[in-house]
């Protein structure tokens, strides 16, 4: 199995996650969640970064990150160590505090920057209590449940201003910026100069308390780990083109074709148009019979067969 991908790129734009072993708290309490928060101004200034945003829940944590020299993989093993270290320590335990690596997902940053932005905020309200726990957005989704009470909505509204351990109050002026913290970019995208940036930003985060489901910006993401359109993803392609060591990995991102181009290539294929023959084999499901054919065609095999119909996914 090829080793996951390390996009490692100068001037990359990252939103990083790291989680606690077994899903368990990685933050004990507050003086661990200062001691986390102590370790990013060494960090941003020794690997040349800058933070756009972070939160810190019980058991994970996340930042949004923008790297100068492509160095995003040496720069988490020191922070994540570092943190470690520290904890195991005062707590005289062993072993791994954390999951495996970090995920680091690369953004299109002028597209997804601002909404990235406001779903990490957002995080502290993101829970079972306040009608926004994982079960709760699933059926929210499927259009199962009612619309958030107002009571629901307040109760939001001060969970997300109270919690401390994010950079959501910065941003929104109700707290004093760190220097070591990038704000300026994102509120010129909102609102131009501090103040207005800092009142519009404030409007557009509150937004998302209204809605059922707060906006996840993750339907868009590609290969599980480029949040971006095609043309970002082939722009991500070619930039890591000549690193050998990354061909195995690149698999992943390679974009798959849509309806129309494999209904293209099986009426190519077959002679006739996709209306006179998609409900002739009524022994499958015709959608999954036509991702078959261009593999059995190509390949009169059962596990070409196979390959396309589980490799394709296709709404008839």
């Amino acid at each position: 199995m090829a080793r996951p991908l390390r996009l490692n790129l100068p001037g990359g734009f990252y939103h990083v996650t790291s989680r606690g072993n077994e899903r368990k708290e990685i933050f004990a309490g507050e003086e661990e969640l200062e001691k986390f928060v102590g370790y990013l101004p060494e960090w941003i200034t020794r690997y040349r970064l800058r933070l756009h945003g972070y939160v810190m829940m019980a058991n994970h944590y996340h930042l949004l990150v923008e790297t100068e020299e492509g160095n995003l993989s040496r720069a988490m093993q020191w922070l994540n160590t570092s943190y470690a270290q520290g904890y195991n320590r005062k707590h005289q335990r062993v072993g791994h505090l954390l999951q495996g690596r970090f995920q680091g997902i690369l953004v299109d940053w002028p597209a997804w920057g601002l909404e990235l932005s406001r779903y990490l905020h957002l995080n502290p309200v993101r829970v079972s209590r306040l009608g926004l726990g994982k079960g709760r957005r699933g059926q929210a989704r499927r259009g199962g449940v009612r619309s958030a009470s107002a009571l629901q909505v307040e109760e939001r509204w001060q969970c997300l201003n109270a919690y401390r351990w994010s950079s959501y109050g910065a941003y929104v002026g109700s707290c004093e910026k760190p220097d070591w913290l990038t704000c300026q970019d994102l509120w010129q995208r909102i609102g131009g100069s501090r103040r207005p940036a800092a009142r519009a930003y404030r409007k557009y985060v509150e937004q998302g308390l209204l809605e059922d489901v707060p906006l996840e910006p993750w339907q868009n993401l590609k290969g599980q780990m480029v949040l971006g359109d095609e043309e970002f993803v082939t722009q991500v392609q070619e930039w890591l083109a000549g690193d050998r060591r990354e061909q195995p990995g690149l698999a992943a991102l390679t974009l798959r074709p849509g309806w129309e181009e494999v209904l293209g290539v099986v009426e190519g294929l077959k002679g006739e148009r996709w209306e006179e023959f998609r409900d002739r084999r009524r022994e499958t499901a015709p959608g999954t019979w036509c991702c078959g054919w261009p593999g059995v065609m190509r390949d009169s095999s059962w596990r070409s067969w196979e390959r396309w119909r589980v490799g394709w996914t296709i709404g008839v």
